[in-house]
């Protein structure tokens, strides 16, 4: 399972938790989110793909973030429609990965993805809540099970060090654990000395 740390804010400590080597480091562009991200992003290591999060934006104007910022993956919030999604994909480099975001509470109707299913590389499972993603608090993954595609996915929501065990215990196609609030100091300024424990621990249920 890769890692992605999101919600990066502040410059010196993105180049701080980028010592970490995450997969991926996930910048907000959504300006009501407390962790909106308005600034240059510092240079990281080649290997940490830089992931735009966006919640019902133009297909320009994530185009001009991309280039930008130079972001290799594209983490789609909001209510994003298929034809949304293959009219960016026909228009970005097709190395960007696109990220399609679901947000899971007890009646969520796994058959909403299959359109998707060509269309973007990834899917991410966050808990429904009051905002479209950042509500620090886990859903029941019991629900993934009803999961029958063999697309890989991002687990997100309110994972903390306390979870990694529940986690090594899905047997699901987990690509990638997806942290944020739980390991903040404040909104957008991570607790590096956390998630190098956390990391710690994933790298040994990876083995």
């Amino acid at each position: 399972m890769k890692l992605k740390i999101c919600g990066m804010k502040h410059p010196q400590n993105i180049l701080e938790v980028g010592t970490l080597l995450p997969d991926y480091m996930g910048f907000i562009f959504w300006e009501k989110s407390a962790r909106y991200f308005n600034g240059e992003i510092p240079e990281l290591i080649k290997t940490i793909k830089k992931t735009g999060v966006f919640v019902n934006e133009s297909v320009g104007n994530i185009i001009e973030k991309i280039d930008q910022h130079d972001l290799q993956a594209i983490q789609l919030h909001g209510k994003e429609s298929v034809e949304f999604c293959q009219d960016l994909k026909s228009k970005i480099d097709p190395k960007i990965e696109i990220i399609k975001v679901f947000s899971v509470g007890e009646d969520f109707d796994f058959d909403v993805l299959k359109p998707y299913e060509n269309i973007c590389n990834y899917f991410l499972f966050d808990t429904k809540g009051k905002l479209p993603g950042g509500n620090g608090a886990t859903f029941d993954w019991e629900i993934l099970k009803k999961y029958k595609s063999d697309k890989p996915f991002f687990l997100s929501g309110g994972i903390g060090m306390k979870e990694i065990a529940a986690i090594e215990n899905l047997k699901l196609p987990i690509y990638a654990i997806d942290v944020n609030s739980r390991f903040e100091i404040e909104a957008g300024l991570k607790n590096k000395n956390l998630l190098s424990n956390f990391k710690r621990k994933l790298d040994i249920v990876n083995i």
